[in-house]
């Protein structure tokens, strides 16, 4: 088949990781109906591929070198209406699949996902179809958001994510580490955090945070 054949579907890859993104590649060829025409490593990248590429989905992290996956999507859904973005990330707390739904994803697949469940997601998708992987289903289904929305929704993607690493007892020091930040964008994102959230101890955030159902042990 080619590319121009109408049973094929196409596909941009968006990570971080060089690794992560051929092992998805791979996995998505291995099925002779997707291509992937594209990779990206951040959403500077992402967006200009995806308006040079046109591909049918996106594949995409939220956790990306600046703006995150879920920003990404936005300025990709105001370029094209119909965009179909799938978040393929390692966030399984309910709270960043809610965002990205909300913000208009067609689908959420966790990475602790079996292999074949990316697959499956891409082929629903392609189909017009919304798709969860079945544990965040789960977790979506068993959360309560009433409590804490409206101070959620004050939260951008990169503070949620400072706070759910904050919420697992890491410091500062750490998380600018793993988020490839320095660390006082990190303290100052800690701030607004806290501000937000009208919290002035370590201990009201690590409440706050599990009101949003943000798991400690993620």
């Amino acid at each position: 088949m080619t590319l121009n054949d109408n049973r094929m579907v196409s596909v941009l890859l968006v990570d971080d990781h060089a690794v992560v993104r051929e092992g998805y590649r791979r996995l998505l060829e291995r099925h002779g109906d997707i291509v992937v025409i594209g990779e990206a490593a951040d959403a500077a990248t992402a967006h200009s591929l995806f308006c040079c590429l046109n591909p049918q989905i996106v594949v995409m992290d939220i956790t990306l070198p600046g703006t995150s996956g879920i920003e990404a999507m936005r300025r990709m859904l105001i370029y094209r209406a119909d965009t179909r973005v799938l978040i393929f990330s390692m966030h399984e707390d309910a709270i960043f699949a809610k965002r990205a739904l909300e913000a208009g994803a067609f689908g959420y697949v966790t990475k602790a996902s079996a292999p074949n469940v990316l697959v499956e997601a891409v082929h629903s998708v392609a189909a017009g179809e919304k798709f969860l992987s079945a544990d965040m289903a789960r977790r979506l289904a068993l959360s309560d958001f009433a409590a804490d929305s409206a101070a959620a929704d004050g939260l951008s993607s990169r503070e949620l994510e400072v706070l759910r690493l904050l919420a697992q007892g890491r410091s500062v020091k750490e998380i600018a580490h793993s988020m490839g930040l320095n660390p006082k964008t990190v303290a100052n994102h800690q701030s607004a955090i806290k501000q937000k959230l009208g919290a002035d101890t370590a201990i009201q955030l690590l409440k706050k945070a599990a009101q949003m159902g943000l798991d400690p042990s993620g």
